[in-house]
């Protein structure tokens, strides 16, 4: 499936219409994103609205060897289950669930992703000692992405 501008375009008004604030499909080694940003005043006060641009994923069997590797000198990667954004604490006034350096046990909640205005707490399923967080707080995460890793 090509991704043609009036399709696009269909998927903007989609999100338009519906009050949603970002899209995503895949389609082989095709992917698309379209996010609707809050809306930035200039000067006069007039909205200026975000553009939609495609995305073209990645070849991903040329990556694997690499990101391997990495993950392996890391320890293990706690990934999202989900397209959300992702929160480091409970509530803006809380202390993180995690930091680095935190030791943590299998079943630990480590963060949450927020999805369609649900609040998912992500649990560890290690063991160990925070070792790096990939993602910063309220910063959006993709399906698999790699949040943190665990030693």
């Amino acid at each position: 499936m090509k991704f043609e501008t009036d399709y696009i375009e269909k998927l903007a008004k989609i999100i338009a219409e519906n009050e949603l604030t970002e899209i995503s499909l895949e389609d082989g080694e095709q992917a698309i994103t379209i996010r609707k940003d809050l809306p930035e005043v200039i000067s006069a006060g007039v909205p200026v609205a975000a553009a939609a641009t495609p995305v073209q994923a990645p070849s991903a069997p040329a990556a694997k060897p690499a990101e391997t590797k990495e993950e392996e000198k890391k320890g293990n990667a706690i990934v999202s289950p989900m397209v959300g954004t992702f929160y480091s604490k409970p509530s803006p006034d809380a202390e993180p669930f995690v930091q680095v350096g935190s030791s943590i046990s299998a079943g630990d909640t480590v963060c949450i992703v927020e999805a369609m205005k649900m609040m998912n707490e992500i649990e560890s399923e290690f063991s160990g000692k925070i070792v790096e967080i990939c993602v910063s707080d309220g910063e959006p995460v993709e399906y698999g992405q790699t949040i943190m890793y665990v030693e």
